[in-house]
């Protein structure tokens, strides 16, 4: 994995978990918006708006930079907009990229020819 590959499935990890944690908190200013007086739907609509573009991006360019299947592409973007799905999301970029980083290391030595 080159590092502008690496770079850009990173970009896309970091993004994730804030992205599902904008998207939950979006969830409950609905909620509270509905039962109570408090509206800050507003203001996490638009944070989660910018975070899940942000994610669109990313998820784009690690599509194009890992040349992933398009049912990998298709997962990852499908966790994008479930709730908890940028979780998940960053758990599997980080066992991905932990298995390259593996895969890197066993080439170097000689131990594969991957």
């Amino acid at each position: 994995m080159d590092i502008k590959t690496a770079t850009a499935l990173r970009r896309l990890r970091l993004v994730s978990a804030p992205e599902a944690v904008s998207f939950l908190l979006l969830l409950v200013c609905s909620v509270l918006k509905r039962t109570t007086d408090f509206n800050a739907v507003p203001v996490m609509g638009a944070v989660h708006g910018i975070l899940f573009i942000l994610y669109v991006i990313f998820w784009a360019d690690a599509w194009n930079r890992a040349k992933w299947p398009l049912k990998t592409a298709a997962l990852y973007f499908v966790l994008s907009v479930l709730p908890t799905g940028g979780f998940f999301a960053d758990r599997k970029l980080k066992r991905e990229a932990e298995d390259a980083v593996i895969a890197s290391r066993a080439r170097q030595e000689g131990i594969v020819n991957a």
